[in-house]
């Protein structure tokens, strides 16, 4: 047997596992450790988990991920999602479906904060959804806003997911924030499009629209400069070089708490639960590191990610091509696969590809941040997109009385642009390098 074919074999064997619900850091790790012993024997497959294992879990930077996700917790726990929703509720509640484009912004925020998917689309709903069901929107738009508005949480720095792909890929923290918030501004301004178009298109599915007064937007506004404080101080002390990501993180949960505890939202059984949801998470994060590294090291001995580059290297098929084939493979593959699994699995095997390909002049460092983004903007795709949808079976979990199906033919309108800026930001890199060159 030829070591391209154990190589498929694992990965094909992976897949089932994952599809019969076996906990994803077992499904790669178990099908990566027979690969291993298949291709170089038992006592080197001990040698490399001696010292593999303690590597992964050694490297300083990964601490960046538990910190940003403690703060993320202090967040949602300290009731900091209500501010945000009602504040931007008061801007655009003049706007029929005012409401729906508050939750999207909500999400917005609150994932440039929380840096979770799932924690943003739970959060904000509970505040948003009883309220826009209350004033009469439909149960489609209302879930279907909320579901796409908080995958923003995937591609808004401080997100995981984008902390692991820069350190899987040796990229700077920093760029690779920065080259984050052109496209996800784009993609909430669209976001805002459709639903302005959609409400106009079928006006039963949202109310009339309502104006808040000068003194509500006011009285609003005051109640989010904790928010703004946060940002400021992380964000503004990592990209002006003050500190570093992990340093700025550490800052950031450390303010979030005092805040929180100040205004007298964060309890301790709150602070409790903060501590071991990120406890848990991150456990189970760096589980997965450990299961994607060892299928990944038996794919390397099989030489599968050297013989598809190699093999897409002699077809003669445009980059532009290549790149659209593995945007729709990150697509499917997010029917039974979550961002993270996606990211560490598939980053070692297809970035190599990506960086041997010629994409309109790029350098390698550009190249590799703008890849990373379109991975994101997958990753986001893959949240609502059907049968899967992780974000849609969380809005199910919160929202009961709208069955899942109505939630699926509501998300399919802001699908409809995400497709869109999927394409623009493939055709045209410098949409994402744009802030990146400005400020570096």
């Amino acid at each position: 047997m030829s070591t391209l074919t154990i190589g498929l074999m694992l990965f094909v064997a992976m897949l089932l596992l994952m599809a019969i619900r076996v906990p994803i850091a077992v499904a790669m790790f178990v099908p990566g450790a027979i690969g291993y012993v298949m291709l170089s024997g038992w006592d080197p497959l001990m040698a490399h988990l001696r010292g593999a294992v303690y590597g992964r879990v050694s490297v300083y930077d990964l601490s960046v991920i538990p910190l940003f996700m403690l703060m993320g917790g202090f967040a949602v726990n300290g009731g900091l999602s209500k501010a945000l929703f009602d504040f931007a509720n008061s801007l655009l509640g003049r706007f029929k479906g005012g409401m729906a484009m508050a939750g999207i912004l909500a999400c917005a925020a609150f994932g440039a904060i929380s840096g979770s998917t799932v924690a943003t689309t739970a959060t904000i709903a509970q505040v948003a959804y009883p309220e826009m069901r209350r004033i009469n929107y439909s149960g489609r738009l209302a879930t279907a806003a909320l579901a796409t508005g908080g995958t923003m949480g995937v591609l808004l720095p401080p997100s995981v997911t984008l902390m692991v792909y820069a350190i899987l890929t040796e990229q700077n923290i920093t760029k690779t924030f920065l080259a984050a918030y052109v496209p996800a501004i784009l993609a909430a301004l669209g976001y805002l499009v459709v639903i302005a178009i959609y409400v106009r298109l079928r006006p039963d599915q949202a109310p009339e629209a309502r104006a808040a007064s000068g003194a509500e937007v006011m009285q609003a506004g005051a109640k989010v400069w904790p928010i703004a404080l946060i940002f400021l101080a992380v964000f503004g002390g990592i990209y002006g070089g003050i500190f570093t990501p992990t340093e700025g993180a550490a800052i950031g949960a450390t303010l979030t708490f005092v805040i929180t505890l100040i205004q007298r939202q964060l309890t301790l059984k709150k602070a409790i639960e903060s501590i071991r949801t990120t406890a848990v998470t991150s456990g189970m994060i760096f589980m997965i590191f450990i299961g994607a590294d060892m299928m990944n090291a038996s794919l390397a001995l099989s030489q599968l990610p050297n013989q598809m580059a190699d093999m897409i290297a002699h077809a003669q098929i445009p980059p532009v091509v290549v790149m659209a084939v593995i945007m729709m493979f990150y697509v499917v593959l997010g029917c039974v696969m979550d961002e993270m699994s996606m990211i560490l699995l598939t980053v070692p095997v297809v970035f190599p590809v990506i960086m041997g390909m010629d994409f309109y002049g790029l350098d390698t460092s550009d190249k590799a941040l703008w890849f990373g983004i379109l991975i994101l903007t997958v990753c986001a795709i893959g949240m609502i997109f059907p049968p899967v949808g992780l974000n849609v079976y969380v809005m199910n979990g919160l929202a009961k009385d709208v069955p899942m199906v109505e939630t699926y033919k509501g998300v399919f309108i802001f699908l409809a642009w995400d497709f869109i800026r999927l394409a623009l930001l493939i055709l045209f890199p410098g949409i994402t390098l744009w802030l990146v060159h400005l400020l570096t």
